[in-house]
């Protein structure tokens, strides 16, 4: 029997598998390294699809099981947790970089280099909004001009992380803000205004230096700027962070999910640093291939992010799982 054109393309035979993940811009940038060299890997053979809808977003997508993976800055949240539970959708939990959140000002911005937790928080916390809008507001030695924010969006998981850090409760923020799940959208605003403040993860930083000036952040012990160095020994606190995966339990039954998971977790080293972010021991990619091998499902940090947490303190966490 010959078929047409059309009908092999619609014949189930000739799809290609599709390996379908969404969620968080931070993670985006190495999930989408894996994915493009995964699939010149296997010759075209199996699709990936890589969204950005937040991390909030691609859970919601993720706990429905409508998406195989999905890309998280921060951990599953017992909301989240309790739809996945409901919908009978189980997951393997998998770290697979640290993340410096980074807080960014326009380079003409000569004031402001260093900023401490406090005045950062004076900013963004709820009261702020409406009060709090000129820079001499923080400091009186910084300009009498309003101060145009920048953050991620409600679903963004950076956006939680950030305001559990810095205001002492997740999503407890000023809401006048300009806010995007995109961090594109997040450093091209602060590149266009010279009293702008905002913040993203690391790697949107690295890729436009040009653009935009990194804030030392001040913890109690002087300004620290995010770099490889200060992610390792601990030092860029409180926003330096975990980022993950988690993937579906059932789907990586399917050949295309497993077999891309396991290209992530051996390749992840070299592309988690091509991309700037911050590789984790290899011991930690190890166990993720073990715990997907076994299908130990679950969360090591039982619905809940956990501020200051260093590289080693991870892997602790990670063996209890």
């Amino acid at each position: 029997m010959i078929l047409t054109i059309a009908a092999a393309m619609n014949n189930p035979v000739n799809a290609r598998p599709i390996v379908t993940i969404d969620g968080s811009s931070t993670v985006y940038p190495i999930t989408e390294a894996v994915a493009e060299d995964f699939q010149i890997a296997k010759k075209g053979g199996i699709r990936v699809t890589v969204g950005v809808s937040g991390t909030g977003g691609g859970f919601k997508k993720f706990c429905r099981a409508e998406v195989d993976i999905v890309n998280a800055s921060r951990p599953i949240q017992h909301s989240e947790m309790e739809a996945c539970r409901a919908a009978g959708v189980q997951y393997v939990e998998m770290p697979i970089a640290f993340d410096a959140l980074t807080v960014a000002v326009n380079p003409s911005n000569t004031w402001s280099r260093t900023m401490t937790v406090a005045e950062l928080k004076k900013i963004w916390e709820p009261s702020a909004q409406g009060k709090i809008t000129k820079w001499n507001q923080i400091n009186p030695a910084w300009p009498d001009k309003r101060i145009k924010l920048f953050g991620a969006g409600a679903d963004s998981g950076t956006f939680d992380y950030f305001t559990e850090a810095i205001v002492g409760k997740a999503k407890s923020s000023r809401g006048d803000f300009t806010a995007s799940e995109d961090d594109n959208v997040l450093v091209q605003g602060i590149a266009t205004d010279k009293y702008s403040l905002g913040f993203f993860g690391f790697a949107y930083y690295i890729e436009n230096q040009k653009k935009v000036n990194v804030v030392a952040v001040d913890n109690g012990k002087g300004g620290i700027i995010p770099s490889a160095e200060t992610v390792e020994n601990g030092s860029y606190r409180p926003l330096s962070r975990p980022i993950f995966v988690y993937v579906n339990a059932k789907a990586a039954d399917k050949p295309e999910v497993s077999e891309f998971v396991n290209f992530y977790m051996k390749n992840a080293p070299a592309l988690v640093k091509e991309v700037k972010y911050f590789p984790l021991p290899a011991e930690v990619y190890q166990l993720n291939l073990k715990y997907l091998d076994e299908r130990k499902v679950g969360t090591a940090f039982g619905g809940e992010s956990k501020m200051d947490l260093t590289i080693d303190e991870l892997l602790k966490l990670e063996r209890r799982l």
